[in-house]
């Protein structure tokens, strides 16, 4: 019987797991135990013996490619996670802490953790016309949904500060994205579209009107834990596809008190599933519960989800929370 097998396995093993100076004593090591042994039994001039020793040596000189290759290849994939997070920051920064008296928070989970950034999106402005924000989810996933995010973000932020309601700028961000559509190539150019809910806060952050693009509904936590989904009667097409056909925007209008919350986010918390996949009911479990603020929303909600899921989520998640204070503050300059 012979022991080569496992000398042969370890540089292997050793490889990518140790720095360059590991695997070079790992398989020194191997080799000299394999030699050792066959001259300790006497065995080293047989020709299965010679064999065994040149393969160990053989296969230890492989490991150290392996391991240099596997070094070079941690180095581009942290470069890589190095740009996706500077890309993540320049296209989806996080908004202030309070913009127009109210006290805001933003969470983005990405579905796979070496991922930084998909096609979830949300954003806040402060307009002439009222806090303004946006939470969306984008069709696809990869660089083509990271480029829809930024044109709907970009086209967000311009006519926000022009359109008068959030039906017109519902309509400004659909021709957006048609308008790139037609520059985008294979499936995308037929089948992209965007979900998207727009809020705008107004009199003094007393009222809230939102408009809905096919995507979950948000909803009301008041002060003292009750809930109101925040849906139209008759849903409305998503972006981008309004060459299928026309329906009116519905504005849903209603009273924004003193402490509410209005959470918006993406079907990655409305499609998270337990282990009998039964989905998570965002409306349900925030039934009856007071939070101190909106950063303590996010956090819990998705503690919660997490614990729904058992930690496995399918798709990313992207979650908005606007509150007003119990004592409203003055308007940001």
């Amino acid at each position: 019987m012979t022991a080569s097998p496992f000398f042969t396995a370890a540089p292997l093993i050793a490889a990518p797991l140790y720095h360059l100076r590991g695997t070079v004593a790992v398989a020194v090591a191997s080799l000299g135990t394999a030699v050792g042994l066959e001259l300790a039994n006497r065995t080293g001039d047989q020709p299965d013996a010679v064999t065994d020793m040149i393969t160990v040596l053989v296969i230890g000189f492989i490991a150290i490619v392996v391991n240099r290759l596997s070094v070079r290849a941690d180095r581009r994939l942290a470069s890589a996670r190095y740009v996706a997070e500077a890309a993540q920051r320049a296209v989806l920064p996080d908004p202030e802490e309070h913009i127009g008296g109210l006290r805001i928070a933003a969470r983005y989970l990405a579905a796979d953790a070496d991922a930084s950034i998909g096609g979830d999106l949300y954003a806040v402005q402060e307009t002439p016309f009222g806090v303004r924000a946006i939470v969306g989810d984008v069709r696809g996933k990869g660089l083509g949904a990271v480029e829809a995010v930024a044109v709907v973000i970009g086209a967000f932020r311009e006519a926000a500060e022009q359109e008068p309601d959030l039906a017109g700028l519902a309509t400004r961000l659909d021709a957006a994205l048609l308008r790139e559509g037609v520059r985008r190539e294979g499936l995308d150019r037929f089948e992209g579209f965007t979900t998207a809910a727009l809020a705008e806060f107004t009199e003094g952050n007393r009222a809230l009107r939102v408009v809905n693009r096919g995507h979950p509904a948000p909803v009301v936590l008041r002060a003292d834990g009750s809930v109101r989904k925040v849906e139209p009667e008759e849903a409305s097409l998503p972006l981008g596809v309004s060459e299928l056909g026309s329906w009116p925007d519905e504005t849903v209008e209603l009273d924004f008190p003193p402490g509410a919350t209005l959470v918006l986010f993406t079907d990655g918390i409305t499609e998270a599933r337990d282990e009998r996949g039964r989905f998570y009911d965002p409306y349900r479990r925030l039934r009856g519960r007071v939070f101190r603020g909106p950063e303590e929303l996010l956090d819990q909600l998705i503690e919660d989800v997490a614990r729904h899921t058992g930690g496995l989520t399918a798709d990313d998640m992207a979650l908005l929370a606007l509150s007003r204070s119990v004592v409203d503050q003055p308007p940001s300059a």
